[in-house]
């Protein structure tokens, strides 16, 4: 339990916590470059938690532009074992109205521009993505969100899109044939790389509208939209909030096999290693090394 250290990655809307003891800044730097803003690091009830915002304050940076590398990297260097990622996404679902949030435990990847994995070249490893969120911290968020009283519905495939553009009306009914719940644009490589990093990793998409694919989708305006963006802002600062206190009290991850992921994952033999990768894989591969020697 000690080892346990959760963090945080907000998005749309949600760009700093104000609410944390002990708040500092963190000018953190990865050999993948620099993340996509200082992290927040502070405590609730005494317990440490970190934050990073995944467009950086004000929101400065597009889907396409965020460096996953570094954020993912830098939330790794400070220990972090657990990441709670909150997004505001389109909906795919007439059930799933605005305001609802969706834990989502499936992803379909349609983007195509973005560096996805640590292990290019030079080492190379294959992790499994067939379970790609933690079902331990799907229950704490649903045993959360419940209480905090907020809609929300346990489960649901999430549409990674390119982005910046929205959809056009023939891909998002292409989206609903698949099965797909929601439609955003930054879980992936985010989800790819937290397991690569063996880092589990926990999803819950905030629905603001329905994509372009709603007959009523031409009657909503952006002025609506950013109503309901702030208000699942505000349900998701008090969603940070108690689930910190609750992840502290313990949870059983014995279950999950994240955390030694890279034990049954890495191809390239020890001996075979590129100096100039396992160098800058150091924060990635620190376990895996003093595990494996």
């Amino acid at each position: 339990m000690n080892d346990q250290v959760l963090g945080f990655i907000g998005g749309s809307g949600l760009y700093e916590i104000d609410f944390v003891d002990n708040n500092k800044l963190l000018d953190i730097k990865s050999p993948w470059g620099k993340p996509s803003d200082k992290i927040i690091e502070g405590t609730i009830n005494e317990n440490k938690i970190f934050f990073l915002s995944r467009h950086g304050l004000g929101h400065k940076l597009s889907p396409s532009a965020i460096n996953y590398q570094a954020n993912i990297d830098c939330l790794k260097q400070c220990g972090v074992t657990d990441i709670i990622s909150l997004s505001a996404v389109g909906s795919l679902k007439e059930s799933l109205n605005p305001g609802t949030f969706v834990i989502v435990d499936q992803f379909i990847d349609r983007t195509i521009n973005r560096k996805k994995s640590f292990f290019n070249e030079g080492i190379v490893a294959h992790v499994p993505m067939s379970e790609p969120t933690s079902k331990e911290l799907m229950l704490l968020s649903k045993k959360i969100l419940n209480k905090l009283k907020i809609s929300n519905v346990f489960g649901g495939t999430y549409l990674a899109m390119e982005g910046p553009q929205f959809s056009t009306k023939a891909e998002s009914n292409l989206y609903r044939q698949w099965g797909c719940d929601v439609i955003g644009m930054t879980n992936i490589p985010e989800a790819k790389l937290a397991r690569e990093a063996e880092i589990r990793y926990c999803s819950i998409s905030m629905v603001t509208d329905y994509d372009c694919w709603h007959q009523d989708h031409e009657s909503v305006n952006l002025e609506m939209i950013l109503k309901t963006m702030k208000k699942n802002t505000e349900k998701s600062k008090k969603f940070i909030q108690s689930i910190s206190i609750d992840y502290y009290k313990g949870i059983d991850f014995t279950k999950d096999k994240s955390r030694n992921i890279l034990d049954t994952s890495i191809i390239t033999h020890r001996d075979s290693w590129d100096s100039i990768v396992e160098k800058k894989l150091k924060t990635i591969l620190q376990r895996y090394k003093k595990s494996n020697n």
